[in-house]
């Protein structure tokens, strides 16, 4: 077989340009197509812990903030909201907070790190709604003399005093969840994160 004719200069040119046009593509293919493994920066945020500064939070006060989607309540609680949460005991249906709701480094009695603030998941425990903060003490709607401010649902009715804690005979079975969480000095919690020991 004869190669007359043949310029096999131009022909290994062509086979290298082709090659090379068809690696740029391979990689500018490639690029889209790794960089999609990587979490979206809406997912790297929706598990990401968020930060709250209560130095200004007035005692009486709530802020809410939102985690994962999800509101979060912090409250900043007085002297006297803790004696109510105290006079609260035979209204709610676990006193000692024996069901896990909360972290292990939270006081269960009033199921927060530190008594003057309290951090709560704002989604009621029966199906989900968002508790109102009622504060105020001995509210007639709410039960008059017994209610030392709380929680209202709504929804169905629940009810959960100033530590989350469920009272007894309403639709929700549970006190309010507390999320991990820490301090970063006195006044700027973490949600998301836990309380080293």
């Amino acid at each position: 077989m004869s190669n007359d004719g043949v310029n096999n200069g131009r022909r290994r040119f062509l086979t290298a340009a082709t090659s090379a046009v068809g690696a740029v593509g391979a990689v500018g293919a490639a690029i889209p197509f790794v960089g999609s493994w990587n979490p979206s920066a809406k997912a790297k945020a929706a598990g990401a812990p968020v930060k709250a500064n209560v130095s200004k939070l007035e005692p009486g006060q709530m802020i809410t903030v939102e985690w994962r989607g999800k509101p979060v309540y912090i409250v900043r609680r007085t002297t006297e909201v803790l004696e109510g949460i105290r006079k609260m005991d035979g209204e709610v249906r676990d006193p000692q907070s024996e069901e896990p709701q909360q972290p292990e480094y939270v006081n269960k009695e009033f199921r927060s790190i530190k008594d003057e603030f309290l951090v709560l998941l704002g989604l009621c425990t029966h199906l989900g709604c968002a508790p109102m903060y009622r504060p105020e003490v001995g509210a007639a709607d709410l039960g008059g003399a017994k209610w030392q401010g709380g929680f209202f649902c709504p929804c169905h009715g629940s009810k959960f005093d100033l530590a989350g804690r469920v009272l007894k005979g309403v639709p929700a079975p549970i006190n309010l969840e507390v999320p991990p969480h820490s301090y970063e000095g006195d006044y700027l919690i973490t949600i998301g994160v836990d309380q080293e020991a």
